[in-house]
């Protein structure tokens, strides 16, 4: 039994590259949750072997997402050690005996997985993985990096959890951050009147650039108030609310009869258990989306996918990188997202 499983191993891996692919490799994890103390940075993490129908991906660069801290923050379960990491660019260097023509050895490709921050990742052939241009620069490769996971969120949220209709006045919290940018670009294109949600001028201004109409600071304006005057006391037909447990109630109150609540994230901490009395007063609707369950199907990734590179590539959505970091520095990064001191996106650069 021992010797037919590595012929199997053997034969499955019979495509892989001549070049040597070493057996440890760099990755950034956590072994217990916490804060950001638990994060640690690791030279001799086993390099994953793959099966006959996976690819082997060796990283270039990886974008960074609030969720990676609801991981460690143990909001969101999972099996430790664990690899952080929710989407990346890089080149294929494996490919198992059924991992079919699609893609092959030296391909460069843009995909979405668990365990990106590490130098190499295995990931289905048939998953969620866009070939990219072999000439693509180094540029192109960042900002891919950078729009993967944000991206698709707000392409899909403003078509499924909120169908957003030309002139919807629609709330947008942290309307400067990465997710934000792109919703104020796309909200703006769909001809909706988006009012933008942070907390300094600054960060408001970036947000108005990127297309936000209205403008409301939350460290010294009062969210309702300014809502209700912006709309004339009507309240707004959506809010795409990524701040969770504090800006809940806040959020119900902004919402005109019949409205759409998106809650999306939990920057503030989860939101407690919510009676479904609290949604009758205007007939509310309440959403908890993700991503990843608007792209499960292979037309629904296509469809999306392909609409973002479209976009990104006529210059019709811009994508902006705050900083791109060395992975050893994700601790940096990260504690720099969470204390609300970014704008747009932060990437990682994993080590060759």
């Amino acid at each position: 039994m021992a010797s037919l499983a590595r012929l199997a191993n053997r034969l499955s891996l019979r495509t892989m590259s001549s070049s040597a692919i070493p057996s440890v490799q760099k990755v950034v994890l956590i072994r217990e949750t916490g804060g950001p103390e638990v994060i640690r940075y690791e030279e001799d993490f086993p390099v994953p072997k793959i099966s006959e129908n996976e690819l082997l991906i060796k990283n270039s660069y990886a974008g960074v997402n609030f969720i990676e801290a609801y991981f460690r923050k143990g909001i969101y379960p999972s099996e430790k050690p664990y690899v952080l990491g929710r989407e990346a660019v890089g080149t294929v260097v494996a490919k198992g005996e059924k991992s079919g023509d699609k893609f092959e050895i030296g391909d460069k490709v843009a995909y979405l997985s668990p365990g990106t921050f590490a130098q190499y990742t295995k990931y289905p052939s048939n998953g969620k993985v866009i070939k990219l241009p072999q000439d693509i620069s180094k540029e192109k490769l960042i900002t891919t990096a950078a729009s993967l996971v944000q991206g698709l969120t707000a392409l899909t949220f403003i078509d499924e959890a909120y169908s957003v209709k030309k002139g919807d006045y629609i709330l947008v919290y942290a309307a400067a951050g990465g997710v934000g940018l792109i919703l104020d670009q796309l909200l703006k294109k769909r001809g909706a009147r988006t009012i933008a949600v942070a907390s300094t001028d600054e960060k408001l201004q970036l947000a108005k650039e990127y297309g936000a109409e209205f403008l409301i600071n939350s460290s010294k304006e009062d969210i309702v108030e300014r809502v209700n005057e912006i709309t004339n006391g009507q309240g707004v037909e959506a809010a795409f609310d990524s701040v969770g447990k504090d800006t809940f109630e806040t959020t119900l109150q902004a919402l005109k009869r019949k409205g759409t609540f998106v809650s999306y994230g939990n920057a503030s901490g989860p939101v407690p258990p919510v009676p479904l009395n609290k949604l009758v007063p205007k007939n509310i609707k309440l959403v908890r989306p993700q991503v990843f369950g608007y792209i499960t199907a292979d037309d629904e990734w296509e469809h999306y996918s392909s609409e973002l590179v479209r976009l990104i590539d006529s210059g019709e959505l811009k994508i902006k990188v705050f900083k791109v970091y060395p992975l050893k520095d994700y601790r940096q990064a990260t504690e720099e997202l969470e204390g609300r001191k970014t704008t747009g996106k932060l990437v990682l650069e994993i080590p060759e």
